[in-house]
């Protein structure tokens, strides 16, 4: 099976900012090109950091009217109200991806590293492109018969060479339903994962039946 990887699925024109551009030259990037994040890189094109509107929002939330009850502001928010240039706005270090990893391997970093976006290097750590939350979910976009064919292609008949007859696959919206026969019971979880790999899968239902049950469980 062929997984999509991060060089297919991100964005290759990245808006960048040196270290010492200013708060409202960032402000005015971020809307001249529609984005918002930004990623700070060095002279040689090494990501440092990453701005979000989220690192940039303290400045307005010390505008505040502090006549009124507002909650004291962490100190981190302080230094960022307090910052003016984007090495003292960024988020850093940069969470970075690889081209060739998976969506998968992208999607699991993003999550445990409570981020919304990555910024994909080359092996020389050199700034290619940015991936999104909303790159990632782009492949639940595949077309239900491509998923299909994957799973019957590449899942039953090279993987685990099964007689594609004996099991049909259907999918609706990516979510995908099994029914048919397969030789040993033990095949079933084996087949029910693998179809949950492919890209574009939602779910998957399988109402699979065995001819020989080699797993002692009993019917």
């Amino acid at each position: 099976m062929r997984h999509r990887e991060v060089g297919e699925l991100m964005t290759r024109e990245v808006v960048t900012v040196s270290p010492d551009t200013t708060f409202k030259e960032i402000v005015r990037t971020l809307g001249a090109h529609g984005v918002s994040a930004v990623a700070v890189v060095d002279q040689a094109g090494h990501p440092l950091g990453v701005i979000s509107e989220g690192d940039l929002l303290p400045k307005s939330a010390d505008q505040g009217d502090w006549f009124r009850s507002v909650p004291r502001p962490e100190p981190w928010e302080s230094d960022k109200a307090a910052a003016t240039r984007a090495e003292e706005l960024m988020s850093a270090p940069a969470v970075c991806a690889r081209p060739e990893w998976t969506a998968a391997e992208a999607a699991r970093l993003m999550e445990s590293q409570h981020v919304k976006r990555l910024v994909v290097v080359d092996d020389a750590d050199v700034l290619v492109g940015i991936v999104t939350r909303g790159d990632l979910l782009r492949i639940f976009l595949r077309d239900d018969d491509a998923i299909r064919h994957e799973i019957t292609a590449d899942v039953l008949d090279r993987t685990l060479h099964l007689d594609p007859a004996s099991v049909s696959v259907e999918v609706l919206d990516g979510q995908v339903t099994l029914h048919g026969v397969v030789r040993f019971r033990s095949l079933v979880p084996v087949v029910e994962r693998l179809c949950r790999t492919v890209d574009g899968v939602v779910r998957v239902t399988e109402h699979l039946a065995w001819d020989t049950d080699d797993t002692g469980a009993g019917r």
